[in-house]
């Protein structure tokens, strides 16, 4: 298992750093976000599994022949009161960071989600009382505000999406329905579940530059994402329009009594400009922010500037990549004990 951790090891720093820096600058995901999507997930898990399996496996080196022969004696130890000589004090290091670092990521994760949970369920308390329904379709409602706003809320069944008198407006029946099923890709492709993972990722690891070009790239993503769904019925120019319409706004009206930017989705909403709920500190937030300009100029210039789609080859072997990044630490953790 000497080996195994030291692998596992390398395997969690190529993850951390130079792949999704190289990834981050590479212009191919504009051409298959749904590909690029997989990949930076694939790099995420990946990543976490080398890291933890690396410290738990050198941990139990002294124990076990493998994972499962380690994790066998190391139950006795607990269980049964059997000694722990055999383990020195960097090994019980090893093994009390894997532990601890497991906790903070799910706990992370579940504590992201109960403060986005939050934000949602008093959102969607304040529009209950201050929007009205839209004749545009159920599901959407409209907020007496000046300021071009378009964003959605998810919820399951209870999802929104909301949309302001100014933008209304502002943009002819085309764009508005552009704007919707923009809206409704996010909804229906549950972008809200990957916004969830990664923002929570950055929580977990906010000192890891990894964490923060992972969540930008994967917000930037699931825009591009449903783009294209809109563009399946409506034209670029409308699209570039609509965009160009909705990151004008100035300002978010104040439902929580805070006005935020126009290119914001509170609550963990995913607005047209720029999608997604994120966390920043202790607080639960929008994106928005530093990346909300950049992420609409990538759209435009996207739009503008349009390069033909990565061939099936090349999405295949990208698929491919994904799919290897997260079998070779599972198989290095769990492949030797299976086979005694």
């Amino acid at each position: 298992m000497f080996w195994t951790s030291y692998l596992l090891a390398v395997l969690a720093i190529i993850l951390a750093w130079p792949v999704p820096v190289l990834l981050s600058r590479a212009q191919w995901p504009a051409r298959s976000p749904f590909t690029a999507m997989v990949l930076w997930q694939a790099i995420a898990l990946a990543g976490g599994l080398s890291m933890i399996g690396a410290m738990l496996v050198y941990g139990l080196e002294p124990i076990g022949d493998n994972l499962i022969a380690g994790l066998k004696s190391l139950a006795g130890m607990v269980f049964n009161n059997e000694p722990t000589t055999a383990l020195g004090f960097w090994h019980l290091f090893a093994l009390s960071a894997a532990a601890l670092l497991t906790a903070h990521l799910v706990f992370t994760l579940l504590l992201t989600y109960y403060k986005i949970e939050r934000q949602r369920r008093r959102h969607r308390e304040l529009l209950a009382l201050l929007a009205s329904p839209s004749d545009d379709g159920p599901g959407t409602v409209v907020i007496n505000h000046d300021s071009p706003v378009a964003y959605c809320l998810p919820g399951g069944a209870r999802s929104v999406t909301v949309l302001s008198d100014g933008l209304m407006a502002a943009l002819e029946p085309a764009e508005l329905r552009a704007v919707l099923i923009h809206e409704n890709a996010h909804l229906s492709q549950r972008h809200d579940l990957l916004l969830w993972a990664f923002a929570a990722w950055r929580q977990a690891l906010p000192w890891f530059p990894t964490t923060r070009l992972a969540q930008t790239a994967v917000n930037s993503l699931i825009e591009m994402l449903a783009d294209d769904v809109a563009l399946r019925t409506e034209s670029k120019g409308t699209l570039i329009k609509a965009i160009a319409i909705v990151a004008s706004g100035t300002t978010q009206p104040a439902l929580d009594g805070q006005s935020v930017s126009g290119r914001q989705a509170l609550a963990g909403g995913q607005a047209l400009s720029a999608g997604g709920a994120v966390v920043e500190g202790n607080t639960v937030s929008a994106t928005g922010g530093a990346d909300s300009p950049r992420t609409t100029a990538s759209r435009v210039s996207r739009l503008l500037s349009p390069k033909p789609p990565l061939t099936r080859a090349a999405r295949a072997l990208v698929l491919a990549a994904s799919a290897l990044l997260l079998a070779v630490p599972t198989a290095l953790l769990i492949v030797p004990g299976l086979l005694g």
